[in-house]
């Protein structure tokens, strides 16, 4: 029996990029597709606020087809079931085969939960490749693994709106709050991954302008360049 084919929920951060570095390490799992979700009109990734044009260039670095779920800016809960649902039909179509999806949840059993509620109406299970495993040794490891990282967006009710646009580093680690977690797991920060061992190449980019939403996050804007201009 060969590994399994997954499809993975891909937010184009550090976690998303740690679950397929896992998965492609287990004997047991294949991912064969990313699931991302884009608000559109704005056409960027959902909450982390990334240009598609970037989530485009990282799914063809990794070497994944992509399948996105459309949101409507300002989705309710329910639309965004509905969404999420309609991208699993369309995966359905697509890989027929696949019968798991995978997440990068580290520790928050209700997130898991709600999950799998979701999913239990469906023909798909579940995977949590990183479950439960210590998240400051998980930020070690990603910077070990030659993975490069910025904070793209940061919620300034946690951690200081300054932090969007720094670079994941340890130089990041020593800096954060005792309250934050080390991997951001309580939406202290989202990432953008643009390079590491999963990716046939680098997604460069450049700093574009920083805004502060809702009086309340912080977005660091990156801008697509081609490979081999200098920023």
């Amino acid at each position: 029996m060969g590994r399994q084919p997954v499809a993975l929920s891909w937010s184009g951060g550090k976690d998303s990029a740690l679950a397929l570095h896992a998965l492609r390490d287990s004997t047991d799992y294949e991912v064969t597709a990313l699931i991302t979700s884009v608000t559109q009109g704005y056409d960027r990734i959902s909450i982390h606020g990334v240009r598609r044009s970037l989530l485009e260039r990282q799914a063809d670095a990794v070497g994944l087809p992509l399948v996105e779920v459309i949101l409507e800016p300002s989705s309710s809960d329910a639309a965004y079931q509905e969404a999420f649902l309609r991208g699993l039909a369309e995966l359905g179509r697509l890989q027929p085969q696949v019968a798991h999806v995978a997440f990068g949840d580290l520790y928050l059993a209700d997130v898991r939960a709600y999950r799998d509620r979701l999913l239990s109406a469906t023909a798909y299970r579940g995977l949590y490749p990183l479950w439960e495993q210590p998240t400051r040794a998980l930020a070690e490891r990603f910077i070990s693994a030659g993975f490069i990282a910025t904070l793209v967006c940061t919620d300034n009710t946690q951690i200081d709106p300054s932090f969007a646009g720094r670079s994941f580093d340890r130089a990041l680690l020593a800096a954060l709050p005792s309250s934050a977690d080390p991997c951001g797991e309580n939406g202290e920060f989202h990432t953008f991954v643009s390079a590491g061992p999963i990716f046939s190449a680098p997604v460069t980019h450049m700093k574009g302008q920083t805004v502060t939403r809702d009086g309340r996050f912080t977005y660091c804007d990156l801008l697509e360049i081609d490979a081999g201009t200098t920023a």
